[in-house]
Formats: structure tokens, sequence, C-alpha cells
């Protein structure tokens, strides 16, 4: 198959087969950072060869097999070679055809049980949150250290550090590239989740910078979210995070004015831009956590956006049963955000008095001392009490706390309009 750019067309298929080409390596050869390494000269090949003779009519079966031989040659050369052959279940009289054969059906089935060992090692708890991070999106976002430092907006060097010491740290630690054991699934399934669900939030709302969303890291968080919920479909969180997300991500484009390019908030947004395919995605899903058992926290925040996606206008919203939602979430899953939230839903319910006392009682919250929407939600209730000069001081501190330019000039222009 000859294509006009088949630099391009390289591109394009390493970010939709590293992942798999890496996690199949990282299980023959028990080292997350040889199988990138492995990955990443088949990789080089294909930049160097693809544009001379043509892209390959199934261009991830040549990856796939370039650096299966690559990893063969490795083994041959490396010193321990008799260790690699144990790691493969080979006893040390094996010869080298032999282990060959090995690796050829290893690397060739089992395709979704390698991603998901190598999504649960690089989500791995002995990792720090930033390190997840990186690592998830570089191994199986297949993402450069260049997108993701743009993405996080902080240096190369920094992510390119991260991602070096996650991979030091699991070697060093000898976290072995397998499942959790049954009793460990749990909280290895959370930090997993948890870290696809930074990755959305991340893109969803940005935390600094010059940028509302990143879209591309909201889809990223998507693709990996329906990767895991099909690779464990007796999970009902894995179903409640990707219906979270999937309802979350419908409101994308009404999230900001095409003309101006500012926020805008959910109660002001166009319902009809919302995509309705991925609110009857994120329904299916949410369904799909339902019947499997009881609400975890993604499923209850899923629960939550669905009383949003199912009103046709702000007024016909379900604020009562938000509310109560966001009850059972607080005693799931306390934290101060959780509260804060709850103080909008209740004070939409039952009035921006019931709303103002729950915020009020957040004052002291040593984790929202730095929280932009602290001080905007108790400016919003405030503005709806009439209480404007307090209102506009909200909003002014909770401009001069984000570090998002965005939505600085949104609190500013909020302030603005209730005068000096």
């Amino acid at each position: 198959m000859t294509v006009r750019d088949p630099h391009r067309t390289v591109e394009a298929v390493w970010r939709i087969e590293s992942a798999r080409v890496i996690a199949g390596l990282a299980r023959m050869v028990h080292d997350v950072g040889l199988a990138e390494e492995l990955a990443q000269d088949a990789l080089v090949l294909a930049l160097e060869q693809w544009p001379v003779s043509g892209v390959p009519d199934n261009p991830g079966a040549w990856l796939m097999l370039t650096a299966k031989h690559r990893a063969v040659d490795q083994i041959r050369r490396r010193a321990n070679y008799e260790r690699k052959l144990e790691q493969v279940g080979r006893d040390m009289e094996v010869r080298q055809d032999s282990a060959e054969a090995e690796l050829d059906d290893a690397l060739d089935d089992h395709i979704g049980d390698d991603l998901l060992r190598l999504l649960f090692t690089a989500c791995h708890p002995v990792l720090s949150t930033e390190g997840r991070l990186a690592l998830t999106l570089r191994l199986l976002g297949g993402l450069t250290t260049e997108e993701i430092a743009r993405a996080f907006l902080v240096p190369e060097p920094t992510v390119a550090q991260r991602i070096v010491r996650a991979k030091r740290t699991l070697t060093e630690k000898r976290v072995p590239i397998e499942m959790p054991a049954p009793a460990e699934l749990p909280e290895r399934l959370s930090s997993v989740l948890e870290v696809i669900y930074l990755i959305f939030n991340e893109g969803y709302s940005a935390t600094a910078g010059g940028d509302w969303m990143r879209p591309s890291l909201c889809e990223e968080a998507l693709r990996l979210g329906r990767v895991l919920a099909g690779l464990v479909p007796g999970e009902a969180e894995a179903h409640g995070l990707v219906a979270l997300m999937e309802i979350q991500a419908s409101r994308t484009v009404a999230r900001t004015d095409r003309r101006t390019g500012e926020p805008v908030l959910l109660l002001d947004q166009d319902r009809s831009a919302w995509d309705r395919l991925l609110i009857r995605r994120g329904l299916a899903a949410l369904e799909r956590a339902e019947a499997l058992g009881t609400l975890g926290p993604y499923g209850l925040q899923a629960a939550i956006a669905a009383c949003h996606a199912r009103a046709t206008s702000a007024g016909d919203t379900d604020w009562e049963r938000m509310a109560a939602l966001y009850l059972v979430l607080a005693h799931v899953a306390p934290s101060p955000v959780v509260e804060l939230n709850r103080a909008v839903a209740v004070g939409m319910a039952y009035g921006p008095e019931r709303g103002l006392e729950i915020v009020d009682g957040l004052a002291a919250e040593r984790l929202l001392r730095d929280y932009p929407q602290l001080p905007a939600v108790r400016g919003d209730l405030l503005a709806k009490l009439g209480r404007a000069g307090e209102a506009r001081e909200e909003f002014e501190r909770a401009a001069r706390l984000t570090r998002n330019d965005r939505e600085r000039h949104l609190f500013l222009t909020r302030a603005a309009t209730l005068g000096s």
C-alpha cells in the first residue's frame, strides 16, 4: 500500500498499535522500559523503510512482527539469556529456536490480557500520581513526551524525568507485569480508574494555561476507559467511569462560545449542541453499571451527570434527585469537593440559603483553601440572595486563585456584572 505521506501514516499506526506491541513485549521481557525500547526500534525501522518500500497492507502486524524479532535478538545478545528463558517458562536447556517459537505464540495471543497487564502496571500505586499519568499516556496512549508536556503545561524534561523515574521504580521494586491477585484487585483497579479520570479531568477543565479545555486528553481518557471496561466487563465502576466521561464529553462543543471562545457555564449551554450519541452511550454504560450492583463513586457521579443529560432545559433538571445522589456520594466517597458540589444542587433544589449554609461550613477546609471553585460557588449563591457586594468580592477572589486564563476571565466578568 502506497500513500502520499508515509511518515504521517507511521505516526497514526504507532498511536493505534503501540500499546498492543508494548504490552505483548512487556509480558515476554518482563521489563516495561525494555519493551518500550524494542517497540520504538520497530518504529524507527518503519520510518526508515516505509517511505521507500511503501506502507504494508497490515502495518500493525508489521510493527508487531518487527518488534518481536527485535525481542528475540535482544534475548540472544543478553548475557543472562538463560534467566530470560526461565521467565518464558522454559528450562535452561531449551534451544534458541524454541525460545523464538515461544515468543511467537505469546506475542500473538491474549492481546486483551496483555493490555490489561500493561494498564495495571503503568498505574501501579507504587508510582507517584504524576508518574502514573505520564507513563500511562506514553505506553497506552502512544503520546510523545512533547505531547504530554504540552497537555499538562510542564517542561518536556520534567515529563521525561517522570517517565524515566516511573520505569526505574517499577524495575527497582520488582513490580511484576501481571494482573493483581484477586485480593489486590479493588485497590489496583481504583488506581487505574483514578489515573484515567485524572487524564479526562485535565482535558475537560484545564487547571492552568490559556485553554479552557484540552479535548485530546478527554478523547484519550475515553479510549482508555472503553478499553478497560471491555477487558473487565464485570466491574461496575469501570462502566460507571465510562458513563461519566461519555456524558460529560457530550457537552464539549457547548462549553465554549463559538464566536469568542469564552467558557459557557452548564446552565447557560445550548443543549441542542450536546452530542446525543455520547449521551446515549453514557446512559447505556450507566445501565450496565447499575445492573452489576450498587453504584460506586464513579457510577454515582455518572447518575448525577445523567440528571443533566436527561433534562431538556436547566429548569427541567431534577435537582432534588441530584442533591440526594450527592448525599449518597458524600457517604461513599466523602470529600470537601463533593460537599461543595452538593451545595450547588441543594441551592438549586431548596434555595440559595440552604446551599450557602453548606458552603460556609466548608470555609475552614484546608483542602479548599486555594480552590477557586469555593469562592465562585459562594459568589453565585450570594448573588442569588441579592448580596451583590459580597458576591463580587468572592468572584474576584476566585479569579486570583485560578491558574486558568479563561476561567479567570469568566470570574472577573461575573464580578463586573455585579457593579462597583
